[in-house]
């Protein structure tokens, strides 16, 4: 009975550690926004795979810094202007990757490069 018990209770944590195993993306902006930080916006939103939220294995979250709540992600991440990160969580632990100069430097006009690499690094992310 015990180890029933034990094993019962092992295969709990070896769910509820993989439920706890996730990607997250960022995109902090402030109220106003160039034509850039609308293609990293737009862009981003589109790479973003809507079965892999439905199950919980991407989050997505767009924070205004110019609201007391984004204000205080921003803090966090140290942002003072539009930014993207694309970080991994695994067993409550935060692996960050700071994607904001290559969302500058590719999502206005090098779209396709902007979406390949983003859909990368989620997926690199996701294993």
């Amino acid at each position: 009975m015990k180890r029933f018990l034990f094993l019962t209770i092992a295969c709990l944590f070896s769910i509820c550690g993989m439920a706890d195993t996730y990607v997250e993306v960022l995109y902090f902006h402030g109220k106003q926004r160039c034509v850039t930080c609308k293609a990293i916006e737009k862009y981003t939103k589109e790479m973003v795979n809507a079965e892999l939220v439905k199950n919980g294995k991407l989050r997505f979250k767009e924070v205004d810094i110019s609201t007391p709540e984004g204000e205080k992600l921003a803090e966090k991440y140290r942002v003072s202007w539009s930014s993207l990160y694309v970080n991994k969580w695994k067993n409550g632990k935060e692996e960050r990757n700071d994607m904001t100069r290559f969302g500058f430097q590719n999502a206005r006009n090098n779209t396709s490069a902007f979406k390949k690499e983003l859909k990368q690094k989620i997926n690199e992310l996701l294993k």
